[in-house]
C-alpha cells in the first residue's frame, strides 16, 4: 500500500497560491482554514492534499498548475492586502485581465508606490521575503530638510528601531534642495514602515517614497497603476 504523500499545511496554501507562506500562517491562526470541515489553527499541521478537503473562508483550495508573475507600479492610496475592511482600494483591482488568484509579494504601505511583484507561486514569494535570501529592494526617497553626511552615515550603518538594529544600507545618488532632500536607498529587510522609521529617526520625515527595484529587476518606465508579465529569466533578477 503506497503512502500517502502529507505536505505542512501553510506549504500548500501558498502553493496554491492563497497567500505568501507567512501570511498563509496568519490566516491558519487566524481560523479561517477548515480541513474536511474542521478549523485548523495549529501550526506546522500536515495534510494529504489527494484525500482531504481544504478551504478558506469557505472555498474549495486547490493547486493552480501554472504559475504567474506580475510587475505592478503601485500608486499611492492602495493597499497590498487581498481584502480591506475599511473599504479601500485594493492593488489586486488593477489586475484588469488577470483570472488566477494571486497574492502581493511583500507590502508596501498606502502612502507608497513604485515596484510590487505579485504571483501565485508562493514558493518565489518565501524566497523573497525570507531574510537569509538577503533580497535587496531599492527605494527612491524624498524627505522633509537637509540631510547632513553624518545623518546620512548613520542611515547607511544602521539604526535601533524597536529594540533592534537595522542592516547596513546603501545610498547613493545624493540631492539637497532649499527644504529638502532626495537619495536611492538600497535595503534588504522587509520590516514595517522601515525606511519612513529610519528617516524619522534622524529628523527628516518622508515626503514621498517609491520602490523602483528587486534586486536588479527594475520598475523602468512603466505607469503608475499599469503591470506587466514577467518572464521566467526575469525572476532571476530579483536575487542579483
Amino acid at each position: 500500500m503506497a503512502l500517502k504523500q502529507t505536505i505542512r499545511l501553510q506549504k500548500f496554501l501558498a502553493d496554491c497560491g492563497v497567500a505568501s507562506r507567512r501570511k498563509a500562517e496568519e490566516l491558519i491562526a487566524a481560523g479561517k482554514i477548515s480541513v474536511d470541515g474542521m478549523i485548523i489553527t495549529e501550526m506546522g499541521a500536515k495534510i494529504d492534499p489527494e484525500s482531504q478537503v481544504i478551504r478558506y473562508n469557505d472555498t474549495l483550495v486547490t493547486r493552480q498548475h501554472k504559475h504567474i508573475y506580475i510587475l505592478l507600479n503601485k500608486p499611492r492610496g492602495y493597499v497590498t492586502t487581498l481584502s480591506d475592511p475599511q473599504g479601500r482600494p485594493i492593488v489586486t483591482s488593477l489586475l484588469k485581465n488577470v483570472t488566477a488568484r494571486v497574492f502581493p509579494v511583500g507590502r508596501l504601505d498606502i502612502d507608497t508606490e513604485g515596484a510590487l511583484i505579485l504571483t501565485n507561486d508562493g514558493n518565489l514569494s518565501q524566497e523573497i521575503l525570507h531574510p537569509s535570501f538577503e533580497t535587496t529592494k531599492t527605494y527612491e526617497v524624498l524627505v522633509r530638510g537637509i540631510v547632513t553626511e553624518s545623518s546620512f552615515t548613520v542611515l547607511e550603518r544602521g539604526i535601533e528601531l524597536e529594540g533592534r538594529k537595522t542592516w547596513p544600507a546603501r545610498i547613493s545618488k545624493r540631492d539637497k534642495k532649499r527644504n529638502s532632500s532626495s537619495f536611492i536607498i538600497t535595503i534588504h529587510e522587509g520590516r514595517k514602515r522601515q525606511i519612513r522609521k529610519m528617516c524619522q529617526a534622524v529628523g527628516h520625515p518622508v515626503i514621498t517614497l517609491k520602490r523602483i527595484a528587486y534586486g536588479q529587476l527594475r520598475l523602468g518606465s512603466l505607469k503608475s497603476g499599469s503591470y506587466r508579465m514577467l518572464k521566467q529569466k526575469e525572476l532571476k533578477k530579483i536575487f542579483l
